[in-house]
């Protein structure tokens, strides 16, 4: 599994309704279009909109049932969406932490 950055992914991921959608979908198992939009502050539209930019990094698959599709959270993009968080967080905590010696080092200074 590649830990490279995927800027589409993270693109997808890094709206708050689509977030919330994920979240939706992870509870429920899966739902549709309507029952989404039942549940958060947007119409339906909006929501199969971005159920189409979910579905088009593969954080969500659809099949259809009747007139409407049924939407699934892909797992294992999800778990490649938290490794690739997991690998930016790691990076954040070794930068802060050299910038953490730096200023304690300028402070150190200072007082001599």
């Amino acid at each position: 599994m590649s830990t490279a950055i995927d800027d589409d992914l993270w693109s997808a991921v890094g709206d708050p309704t689509r977030r919330r959608m994920l979240d939706l979908l992870l509870a429920d198992g899966e739902g549709t279009a309507t029952s989404l939009s039942k549940q958060l502050p947007v119409s339906r539209q909006a929501v199969a909109k971005h159920l189409g930019v979910l579905e088009r990094v593969g954080l969500v698959h659809a099949t259809a049932t009747g007139r409407e599709r049924l939407y699934g959270v892909d797992e294992a993009q999800l778990a490649r969406a938290i490794e690739q968080l997991a690998t930016v967080g790691a990076a954040w905590d070794a930068r802060l932490q050299r910038i953490k010696r730096i200023a304690e080092r300028i402070q150190r200074n200072r007082r001599s």
